[in-house]
């Protein structure tokens, strides 16, 4: 046998050489018997096809082209090469593709071509094989529009092709998505098909997406529609568990996981497979994912399980497995049927009834006690049996209080969980006589002869009524002497009461009573009235408020403790601007000297006041007082300030009405000043800077003492107005500044005082000159004569080269007159510079001199001078002249000519020189510019006319309108003829001077 076969073979290859070797082309193992066909539901093409029985036989490695095409023009849209090698055992070869495209939407053709993959033979590929097609609707006859794929299931987030058919003889119109997205066929493809992919397509809360295609056919209105299902592949089941209750029937739960969004016929389904045993218990289909899943079925012998959990839908598939033994997983079933016997006022028996009865477990069970407080214990039982009816006694109960009972059980070996609880069995247990005390406070007020005591009680920590129908017994005697004991009692709805006692000491007894009997009664004891009132021991009035300070847990309270005190106590009222005020007090321990008060009634801005007691022997006495608040807030109210003083640089406010009483939302800690300037920054001294919410600028000042309600604002501007506020704070702060009060300084009349002392004496002058402005205009302002106007000046003769002079020989004097001689004896006089003696110098008696009318008087100089002056008291009329042999030759210089006259300017002078009769060679200079006064001029006589020959009136002569000037001289002037000057006493004038009086004309 294996002869003949390595003989077939060699003949094979002998062949094949000489083929080769004959010049034929290579050998071709082409593809023969190609089939092709159509998996719709999974839109797959499955392709089959063989070579021949020779290549078989030679096991060759060879490598297949597979080309997929669509549509009648052959667009290959696959090509895959395919490695495989031959064997003798399966002719036939299979390979399948996956279309996109639903494969009923167009034709699809596959062909084939071969190439050996062996050293032995060239690598050179076989001719294609035919064409082998399957047809799709597009090729029908069929008018009725499709669309496809129909009811696809995809996972989300894929990618979904979509292909419309409008039928024979029908084009394609739209293509709408989910009602929302409406597409057209493009221009440039067949209108008969549409394809088109929709991409990343999501789930909808509502199963199945709508798809339509709408065709210009009349079947069906044109319309072909179908659904899209998008979810999820299933998670992996979470959390399954196992167990049973009675023994007999076997429970599993887990949970679904992750919903996939596919219901119905593409949920997910769960099946649960046990390994040892091959057999599928349970199969389930997920409804809600919020919820568990649970299957059961009756248990055999078999105690230990393989399980294997598989969650299987459309897009894919998940699995958990679970070993099992059932004696390490059992839950019990819950206790039922509880009841109670043989109980009294603090215990009680409670029984109860068990699953399973037939198969007995051994179980310890747990027993819930809760309290009407809310407290809750537990009990655990010993270990019972679950067949039969087991008990429990609970012990150290309150004596007639409400009980809610329940129990749960679990398996006393290898235990797993509690059972669920039972239903709640509701006990009261029996009455007794109240235990413990009352905590009892007392409030003392004095009355009429005596006091007035306000009791109040309340349970304390270790007091229980223990039974119903109480009732509070008070009873009072008198410590002193021997006295009948009073007695009341109280309703349970009250807590205080008020008894009136004497000016004696007492000793107040206080009780709960019941059905049963009487608690132990609560002691106090009020002390005698001393000599020095009754506040001393009772509530003393002298002791000074403390301030104590809030916290955000209460209210903080310290005092000085003393070792002779039993305890302490705090007493206050909750409400204290209510009546009644829910009075409440608290006790501490002896060692105690300080606690936080707190309560749920504790307001912001209300004032608690608080007492402090110590306690000896049932006996109180008054420590301290405080008074504070949780929370301070800032004053509900301003000061009213008024003002109380202006002044032109302070401003003085008050506010004595506003109140720092209990009312206030906390302690007034000072108050503060607020000045505002208008529309200017404020920056007063000793002032600090506050910024409002606008920006502006106000000057702060704080007072520190609530009790001071007076101020002044210093340091301010006369004349300007300024804007005040008074706030007053709390450690709470203060209210906002909303409203002012303006105020206008007065003048400053410091500033004013010195102007008005400058002011009114110029004023005072003012007027008095005014009203003797001529005396003066005459005394401080003479008017100063021009030159220019006087006639003197107003002949031609006067101009000299233009200038307009005056010729000393023209200006005839009326009269010349000595003033004060007596000034003129003590005058020094100069002689050609040097100063001469006094009794060289000749003066003039008496001190008047006239020229008298027709006398002759020639003026002439006695001796030659280099210069002359004339100087008048207006220091513009000086005037400095030359004289020929004399100074003056004659006043007039009669028959001189015109040229002959010296030229005169005038210029400022302040010298004058002193006349005398004789003759003089120097004169002296007085330091005095009114010694020679020029009253008047006359008219200018002719040349020829002299002194004697002018016109002389004894009358006073009018004065013209030129003023006193003054003439001074270089050389003394003389008389021609001798003769004395004739003099007369002035009275009316001491100084020496020189008068010139003019004619009247």
């Amino acid at each position: 046998m294996m002869d003949h076969f390595v003989l077939q073979t060699i003949l094979l290859h002998v062949a094949l050489c000489f083929s080769i070797h004959q010049g034929q082309e290579p050998h071709e193992f082409l593809p023969t018997f190609l089939k092709l066909s159509k998996n719709l539901p999974l839109q797959r093409l499955l392709v089959e096809w063989d070579v021949s029985d020779s290549a078989h036989k030679l096991k060759l490695e060879m490598v297949f082209d597979i080309q997929v095409s669509r549509t009648e023009e052959m667009n290959v849209v696959w090509t895959e090469y395919y490695n495989t090698t031959l064997s003798n055992l399966n002719k036939t070869l299979h390979w399948s593709w996956d279309s996109e495209l639903p494969l009923e939407c167009m034709s699809h053709s596959v062909r084939i071509r071969s190439m050996v993959n062996d050293a032995r033979f060239p690598k050179v590929w076989s001719r294609w094989s035919q064409w082998e097609t399957v047809l799709g609707l597009d090729t029908s006859d069929d008018s009725t529009p499709y669309i496809f794929p129909v009811d696809k299931v995809v996972e989300e987030g894929s990618n979904v092709t979509f292909c419309c058919i409008g039928g024979k003889g029908n084009r394609i119109e739209s293509f709408l998505f989910n009602y929302t997205d409406v597409y057209y066929p493009a221009s440039n493809t067949s209108q008969q098909n549409m394809v088109i992919t929709m991409n990343k397509v999501v789930h909808t809360e509502v199963p199945g997406i709508p798809v339509f295609c709408k065709s210009s056919g009349e079947e069906n209105n044109g319309y072909s529609a179908t659904l899209l299902f998008v979810g999820k592949t299933p998670d992996e089941p979470k959390d399954l568990s196992c167990g049973t209750r009675d023994m007999k029937t076997l429970s599993c739960t887990w949970n679904p996981g992750e919903n996939t969004y596919l219901y119905g016929t593409y949920s997910t389904k769960y099946h649960l497979f046990e390994g040892f045993s091959q057999k599928t218990f349970c199969s389930q289909e997920a409804t809600y994912y919020s919820e568990s899943i649970a299957c059961s079925w009756a248990m055999d012998q078999q105690m230990i399980y393989n399980f294997t959990l598989i969650a299987q839908n459309p897009l894919g598939k998940r699995s958990a497995k679970f070993v099992l033994d059932v004696a390490h997983r059992v839950h019990p079933s819950p206790p039922y049927d509880l009841w109670v016997e043989h109980m009294n006022a603090t215990e009680v028996n409670l029984y109860w009834n068990m699953q399973p009865k037939q198969k007995a477990i051994k179980l310890i069970c747990q027993i819930e006690n809760r309290h009407p407080s809310g407290q809750v214990e537990l009990h655990n039982s010993s270990v019972v049996q679950s067949n039969l009816y087991p008990h429990i006694t609970l012990r150290s109960l309150q004596p007639y209080t409400n009980y809610a009972f329940r129990m749960r059980c679990g398996a006393a070996k290898h235990f797993w969980k509690w059972s669920e609880w039972s239903k709640t069995l509701k006990v009261r247990t029996n009455e007794a006589a109240p235990s413990g005390k009352l905590d009892v406070w007392r409030e003392v007020t004095p009355d009429l002869g005596g006091w007035n005591v306000t009791l109040f009680w309340k349970p304390s920590p270790d007091f229980r009524a223990n039974g119903g129908n109480i009732s509070f017994e008070i009873t009072w005697e008198k410590l002193e002497k021997a006295f009948k004991p009073e007695h009341i009692s109280i309703s349970a709805l009250q807590n205080s009461t008020t008894i009136s006692i004497g000016n004696h000491s007492y000793k107040i007894s206080i009780a709960a009573r019941n059905n049963i009997n009487s608690s132990l009664p609560s002691v106090i004891i009020i002390s005698q009235a001393t000599d020095n009132g009754p506040e001393e021991k009772v509530d003393r009035t002298d002791l000074k408020e403390e301030r104590v300070n809030g916290t955000v847990d209460g209210i903080y309270i310290s005092w000085k403790a003393i070792n002779a005190f039993d305890e302490y106590i705090v007493d206050w009222c909750n409400f204290p601007r209510s009546q009644p005020c829910d009075f409440q007090w608290k006790r501490f321990g002896f060692n105690t000297s300080s606690c936080l008060i707190n309560s749920a009634a504790f307001m912001p801005g209300v004032r608690y006041s608080f007492r402090v007691y110590g306690s000896l022997v049932n006996e109180a006495f008054l420590l301290g007082k405080k008074v504070g608040y949780a929370k301070e807030l800032a004053p509900r109210l301003s000061p009213q300030a008024e003002i109380a003083e202006i002044t032109s640089h302070s401003v003085t406010i008050t506010w004595d009405s506003y109140p720092t009483n209990e009312l206030q939302p906390g302690f007034i800690r000072g108050y503060h000043v607020y000045v505002k300037i208008m529309e200017e920054e404020c920056s007063l001294k000793g002032s600090t800077k506050h910024a409002l919410s606008d920006g502006s600028i106000l000057c702060k000042y704080t007072i520190e003492n609530p009790g001071e309600k007076r101020y002044m604002v210093k340091h301010l501007k006369p004349k300007t107005t300024y804007a005040l506020a008074v706030k007053a704070y709390t450690d709470g702060g203060e209210t906002p500044i909303d409203a002012y009060t303006n105020v206008d300084t007065q003048y400053d009349t410091k500033i004013y005082l010195p102007v008005l002392l400058a002011v009114i004496p110029f004023v005072l002058i003012t007027v008095v000159c005014f009203w003797k402005s001529q005396w003066v205009k005459d005394c401080c302002c003479p008017e100063i004569p021009n030159p220019n106007k006087s006639k003197v000046l107003s002949f031609n003769g006067l101009k000299v080269n233009s200038e307009t002079v005056m010729k000393p020989s023209d200006c005839v004097p009326d009269t010349i007159v000595w003033e004060n001689m007596s000034e003129a004896n003590t005058i020094q006089v100069w002689h050609h510079g040097t100063i001469q003696e006094e009794s060289e110098i000749q003066v003039i008696n008496p001190s008047w001199a006239y020229f008298i009318e027709n006398e002759e008087v020639d003026l002439t100089c006695t001796q030659s001078a280099p210069e002359g002056f004339i100087f008048f008291e207006n220091v513009a009329y000086s005037s400095q002249a030359a004289c020929g042999s004399s100074l003056y030759q004659n006043l007039w210089m009669s028959g001189t000519s015109e040229s002959q006259l010296p030229a005169l300017s005038y210029q400022p002078h302040h010298y004058m020189e002193i006349l005398s009769k004789d003759t003089v060679t120097s004169r002296e200079i007085i330091d005095r510019q009114d010694s020679l006064r020029y009253i008047s001029q006359m008219e200018v006589p002719r040349s020829e006319v002299k002194l004697s020959d002018l016109p002389y009136s004894p009358e006073p002569m009018e004065h013209s309108s030129y003023k006193i000037q003054m003439v001074l001289g270089s050389e003394l002037v003389t008389s021609p003829s001798g003769e004395d000057i004739h003099s007369q006493d002035s009275s009316t004038s001491g100084n020496s001077a020189v008068l010139l009086l003019p004619d009247w004309h």
